[in-house]
């Protein structure tokens, strides 16, 4: 099998599932007791917290762990709105974030705010004009995530950040697909969440960067860990796992953005070469190395998806998160997509384990799949 679903989870790293191990048993402590076995524990998450702030030019505790990407989203939205005045009820966000930040929105609107949408252009791209357009006297938050899952489009978050300090607002980013692959500054957020299964750690392990300068008011009142955000006994072992996983992938980033952004020409270029109809959705100028949206015409995303899974290609449909809805692909809609060429959506995401060797295997096995479909579709 030829895994392209790297967008989804990536395998753990040898070193960072050492690292798990030796924690789990070696330094097994909860990192609240005071004996010397806690404080072995505590002094390893601590280590762990600095290595990802150092990664977000952050302070050591403005690094809050959580267990997972969208649970840091959560957490960190609602910690920030914890900090605003009732009388600010106004929140934007765009049309083409992860569910996890647009199921929350949809809550907080049911339970009184006002969300405006902010939509992107046909690239993927949204507009900073557009976006100040939408800020009133009442608006408190913006939440923009940094690259789309599915399309691999950046968002100028630097700009979006300048124009949030602007207006005094504040600004949450999920970046759970750029940690560790492109520069993130936390100066240009007040939160930005991240995850440990994207970067070849463990799952089930996550953090956000929270400004020391938000003065959030825990959800539960008595919480101890986690400034009082994240209740319970901390995964010591998961996250000294993530740190490594962090520091590895960090470190190589420069070298993979390279060597990624190679495989997916050659891969366009080969789908080209074979005379295959595909459309590369997206802006090419400012986009991830690593994930193709793809549309290949006439085709349901979700057929390819599962022809490829049986021929021994692992690709997907979209975010993972909404794997197995019916409803044609968001992010193509909020593109201005039709609801066929939103369907016909599928997403190949590279990652450590792919090479040029594999290429001519893939095109070869999609254009076997086309063809025998479309010859099908004749009769």
């Amino acid at each position: 099998m030829i895994y392209l679903d790297h967008a989804a989870t990536t395998p753990t790293h040898d070193t960072a599932l050492e690292v798990f191990v030796n924690v789990s048993k070696h330094y097994y402590g909860n990192p609240s007791s005071l004996h010397d076995i806690g404080a072995e524990a505590k002094q390893l998450l601590e280590a762990s917290r600095r290595t990802l702030a150092k990664i977000l030019n952050a302070e050591t505790d403005e690094i809050i762990f959580t267990g997972g990407g969208s649970e840091s989203n959560q957490l960190a939205i609602k910690a920030l709105l914890s900090s605003v005045d009732s009388t600010k009820n106004h929140l934007i966000v765009s049309e083409v974030e992860h569910s996890s930040v647009r199921n929350l929105f949809e809550q907080l609107e049911r339970s009184g705010f006002i969300v405006s949408k902010i939509g992107v252009d046909s690239l993927g791209r949204i507009s900073i004009n557009e976006l100040e357009n939408l800020i009133t006297e009442r608006t408190a938050l913006i939440s923009i995530q940094h690259a789309n899952s599915e399309t691999g489009v950046i968002q100028d978050v630097e700009k979006i950040g300048l124009l949030t300090k602007k207006h005094g607002l504040l600004f949450h980013s999920d970046c759970v697909q750029t940690f560790c692959k492109i520069g993130i500054e936390s100066k240009w957020f007040d939160a930005v969440s991240v995850s440990s299964h994207k970067v070849y750690g463990p799952k089930g392990v996550g953090a956000f960067y929270l400004s020391k300068s938000i003065d959030f008011k825990p959800e539960v009142p008595g919480t101890s860990q986690e400034k009082g955000i994240k209740a319970g006994t901390q995964n010591v072992a998961g996250i000294a796992s993530f740190a490594t996983a962090a520091k590895l992938t960090y470190a190589n980033r420069a070298d993979e953005y390279v060597r990624l952004t190679m495989l997916r020409s050659k891969i366009i270029e080969g789908f080209k070469n074979s005379g295959i109809e595909c459309v590369d959705e997206g802006s090419t100028e400012n986009k991830l190395s690593n994930i193709l949206g793809l549309r290949f015409i006439g085709m349901e995303g979700q057929f390819l998806m599962l022809e490829c899974s049986q021929t021994g290609l692992a690709i997907s449909t979209g975010s993972a998160c909404q794997v197995g809805s019916e409803k044609p692909n968001r992010t193509m809609k909020a593109m201005g997509r039709t609801d066929e060429e939103a369907i016909e959506f599928v997403r190949l995401s590279l990652g450590s384990e792919n090479n040029e060797e594999q290429i001519d295997v893939i095109i070869q096995k999609i254009e076997v799949i086309l063809n025998r479909h479309f010859a099908k579709a004749k009769f």
